[in-house]
């Protein structure tokens, strides 16, 4: 008999869906069968609207050591026998509901896919957005993000190195928290999540296994239900031990680095939890398996093999061992006082049957539930969305040149543009002492321990451009990455990316979906900096309307030596200051989806535009200058155009700034317009003709905007203010 609707909406299956399932299996699923392809099927195991789009990203390069969506995490080769492991994903839907909790166990989550390579994890970064903190629900939100981030991530030992936090109307009641994760490990040393070999045995290590988290992937992340979401979905938010993390972050490395020759792979237990790791092995190492659910440890009494199988309890890893050193592996993990139970093993077949007590109670095709369906649709922006991206911020009137210092001082206490270090005080970055440049920067620098190098990572992106133009917003975001990675001497090297947007039978928001991707692979093969590794979050959406396009850019970048790093503030009195990439002056349209533009006429209209080859020559020029030792300082000049950048390094670095150069077109533009392609360094006065002459070999443009001082005060063009009033109300801006 046919299965009933309401069975379907449960597992977020369309009728169309349930008749192909039934159409490729040959007959109707039981209940267990139908709970685990709802899930491997969703939209957040199955990747059902985006996996067509995604494979336009380019994805090869001579560092890349893994193939994108065939590992937990993509890995970089950085030289000297090294490998960087990375990844970025969501935790979105669960912190809607659960903040402490979502936050907190999506950052489990992620540490888990790296050390599943064979990693060891050395940084954390997270990219986060919230509805104005003046709503109270937004502010409880965002407090208990930050408090669930720094409870987990210290617990862990893993220092947060930087990210973003981002405020915004479309984020009402539907925050993003997207978590990067960056790992260590010798090239010879990545482990694979992949189950073959007859016999082998399947072991389920860490926690018991609970009922948290069921439907977690195809009820929480896979569909919009708002009337029922929040008290209906509330026992689909995982609850997370970091400290039992710890233990087993720590017993899986030791695993994999000392002991690899036992395993044939490994796998983290996280969306779908037991259904989506056992399948997706088999459909790696091309086997089937056969599980025995009875010896599951269970924390709860009664669970049936449907709740086992989805349940998406966390601290939990699948290791697939060789079956002469199951002994050894579980003496391992007795020795960490980890649990380990061997719950089954491979097999040659190409299905996997779930028994329990010697009864079958599912029989499961590999490639019918690993293979879900995809949908391409045709995506159309709507006339009111065309219209804003159309409209002209120059119909506005400019800035008076009198209300210039008053503009930025307001502007700086913007939450957008204000210190965000009331957040990361709240972590710990410098545990493992690897940490070169903490969050506050542009990017993170760490170092390679016991090597010259060094690794910087970043996270970017503006969902306000994408609003305007998904291609160009999509192109900036990893624009502005590499900017940022190149601000601290590291030349980009590589991509992963977390795409948030809301529900893709939505025709507008599949078509900015469809623009971001196109824009992001434009720029990853401007830059050569493959996406290896990422996530995708749909149906983001709160009172019926889809959040902001979006991308989340997460950067790699690699320093040959790491004591040439760079960092964004002014660092000494007597430097001159250039303006490269750009001239002074700025058209009314670098006013486009800016923080000024917003702030002062109530507006986000207007086109983003980025040049991509200019962007690319950019990035040599200050990689040259820099190894030529001629730079003292790379800031990059984006959310709030020039003055906000100058103020930056000014606060950064304790010192001041006079420039004495005129305004000569629109003032506004020209002080906050949000151009792209710019970077503002110092330089030593001995090496001004030297730089001047290297800008013009790479053929960018090259600008003297003034000296640093001793003089706590900032003054450029029109703008004269006094450095202590700057700090207090920019250190004051998100209102803690």
């Amino acid at each position: 008999m046919a299965v009933e609707q309401e069975a379907l909406d449960a597992v977020a299956l369309s009728r169309e869906e349930y008749n192909l399932l039934v159409d490729k299996l040959g007959r109707e699923p039981n209940e267990v069968e139908l709970g685990i392809f709802g899930s491997l099927w969703s939209e957040h195991c199955g990747y059902k609207n985006s996996r067509p789009l995604l494979r336009r990203l380019p994805s090869d390069g001579d560092r890349v050591l893994t193939r994108v969506g065939e590992e937990n995490a993509g890995a970089i080769d950085i030289g000297d026998g090294w490998a960087v492991v990375m990844k970025v994903e969501s935790h979105n839907h669960p912190s809607a509901i659960e903040p402490y909790e979502g936050a907190a166990t999506g950052v489990g989550g992620i540490v888990r896919d790296i050390f599943a390579m064979g990693a060891y994890p050395i940084a954390l970064l997270d990219s986060l957005r919230f509805g104005p903190l003046d709503e109270d629900n937004n502010r409880y939100l965002f407090e208990g993000v930050i408090g669930g981030i720094g409870g987990y991530g210290n617990c862990l030992g893993i220092p947060t190195v930087g990210g973003e936090v981002v405020f915004g109307g479309s984020y009402n009641g539907n925050p993003l928290v997207n978590a990067m994760c960056v790992g260590l490990v010798r090239k010879d040393g990545l482990v694979s999540a992949n189950a073959s070999g007859e016999g082998n045995a399947l072991l389920l290590v860490g926690a018991d296994t609970g009922r948290d988290g069921i439907h977690g992937a195809s009820g929480l992340a896979s569909r919009t239900d708002p009337e029922a979401r929040f008290e209906e979905m509330r026992p689909a938010v995982q609850v997370g031990n970091p400290f039992l993390e710890k233990m087993l972050m720590e017993v899986c490395y030791e695993l994999a680095s000392q002991h690899r020759n036992w395993i044939v792979g490994l796998q983290d237990l996280g969306a779908a939890g037991l259904t989506s790791s056992v399948l997706e092995c088999c459909a790696r190492g091309n086997a089937g398996a056969i599980l025995d659910l009875e010896r599951v440890p269970r924390r709860e009494s009664g669970m049936t093999p449907y709740e086992v199988m989805l349940s998406e309890s966390q601290e939990r890893m699948l290791v697939i061992a060789k079956r002469e050193h199951v002994g050894d592996v579980e003496a391992l993990f007795e020795r960490w006082e980890v649990d380990c139970v061997e719950i089954g093993k491979v097999t040659k077949g190409s299905e996997v049957v779930l028994r329990e007590n010697a009864v079958e109670v599912g029989r499961v095709p590999v490639k019918v539930a690993t293979e879900a369906p995809t949908y391409v649709r045709d995506g159309q922006r709507s006339t009111e969305s065309l219209a804003r991206s159309q409209a002209n911020p120059g119909a506005f009137p400019d800035l008076r040149p009198e209300s210039a210092t008053d503009a930025l001082i307001a502007l700086i206490a913007r939450p957008n543009l204000a210190t965000k270090r009331e957040v990361f005080h709240q972590y710990d970055h410098q545990v493992l002492a690897n940490t070169v440049i903490a969050p506050g920067g542009d990017a993170a620098v760490l170092r390679v321990p016991g090597t010259t190098r060094g690794i910087a990572v970043t996270t970017d992106g503006n969902g306000r451009y994408c609003q305007l133009d998904a291609h160009n917003g999509g192109a900036i975001a990893v624009a502005e990455a590499a900017r940022n990675v190149v601000c601290t001497g590291a030349k980009p090297v590589a991509v992963t990316d977390c795409l948030n947007f809301g529900a893709p039978e939505n025709l507008e928001v599949y078509a900015t979906l469809s623009g971001v991707v196109n824009g992001i692979a434009a720029a990853c093969e401007a830059f050569s900096t493959p996406v290896v590794s990422g996530n995708v979050s749909l149906y983001n959406e709160s009172g019926g309307s889809p959040i902001w396009p979006t991308p989340v850019i997460g950067m790699l970048g690699v320093l040959e030596n790491v004591q040439a790093h760079l960092g964004a503030a002014f660092e000494q009195s007597g430097a001159e200051v250039f303006l490269i990439g750009s001239t002074i002056e700025q058209p009314a349209q670098t006013l486009a989806g800016s923080e000024y533009l917003e702030a002062v006429h109530g507006a986000i209209i207007g086109t983003p535009t980025v040049d991509l080859a200019a962007e690319a020559r950019l990035h040599n020029l200050v990689l040259s200058a820099n190894g030529a030792g001629l730079l003292l300082s790379a800031h990059d000049c984006s959310d709030g155009g020039l003055a906000l950048t100058l103020a930056e390094s000014c606060l950064l670095g304790s010192y001041g700034f006079e420039g004495t150069v005129q305004v000569q077109g629109r003032v506004d533009a020209a002080l906050f317009g949000e151009g792209q392609g710019r970077i503002v360094v110092s330089a030593p006065t001995k090496a001004s003709e030297r730089l001047t002459s290297l800008a013009r070999e790479h053929e960018v443009p090259i600008t003297l905007l003034g000296v640093t001082t001793d003089r706590a005060v900032l003054k450029y063009g029109p703008i004269e203010a006094d450095l202590k009033v700057l700090r207090e109300v920019w250190e004051k801006g998100l209102g803690l």
